[in-house]
């Protein structure tokens, strides 16, 4: 028998609980230059869009 190692979450991922808010990261989108909020610490080896920006970088699904 498997056994789901998820908590629960049936959805996927799974690494990441419930347990609060999740800490924001202000950066500048490398495409439009507006500030916006991300869920990681931008690094500054890759670019940083904003939510919109980043639906024109997402390759097409089928």
């Amino acid at each position: 028998m498997a056994f789901n190692n998820r908590g629960g979450n049936s959805r996927g991922g799974g690494f990441r609980s419930n347990n609060g808010p999740r800490e924001m990261h202000k950066a500048i989108c490398a495409d439009c230059k507006q500030e916006t909020e991300v869920p990681f610490k931008p690094s500054g080896d890759r670019p940083v869009y904003c939510r919109e920006c980043f639906q024109n970088h997402r390759p097409k699904r089928y």
